[in-house]
């Protein structure tokens, strides 16, 4: 059976950290064995979901921790952050797109849309604590 690796970050809800989590993201992924033409959506979609965790602390428990969690299991590479400010509104978790007019914040459903385009799988999944998103992509696990 294959060895699950799992690095786990947690990063002031501060937006000068989500590149941070972009960097280490990219480099864990590179090393579980993403292919190097994904890396770059890898960036993104991570960069995206961490935006939008740092948005959802700093407007509702700025003291928490934006948490996130990169495993490379059984030819996956999956990446979960969870944020714990508030819950996403229905039409942000359910439609992914943007009222006409609406900005990519909190609310709308913009963000999800790119993570949706980036991701090879993506699943979202909100309870009153907040909200995880959960991306993965293939992984060929040669960098271990």
């Amino acid at each position: 059976m294959p060895e699950m690796t799992t690095v786990e970050v947690s990063f002031t809800a501060l937006p000068a950290h989500v590149r941070t989590a972009r960097l280490v993201a990219t480099a864990v992924a590179r090393r579980s064995g993403v292919d190097e033409a994904l890396l770059d959506e890898v960036r993104l979609a991570v960069g995206e979901a961490c935006s939008r965790a740092v948005e959802a602390h700093r407007l509702h428990c700025p003291a928490e921790p934006v948490r996130i969690a990169l495993t490379d299991s059984a030819g996956r590479f999956e990446v979960e952050v969870t944020d714990t400010g508030v819950a996403a509104a229905p039409d942000d978790v359910g439609a992914a797109t943007a009222e006409p007019g609406g900005s990519p914040h909190l609310g709308h459903g913009l963000g999800l849309a790119v993570i949706a385009g980036l991701a090879d799988d993506v699943q979202i999944s909100e309870s009153p604590a907040g909200v995880s998103i959960r991306m993965s992509w293939p992984a060929v696990g040669l960098g271990r």
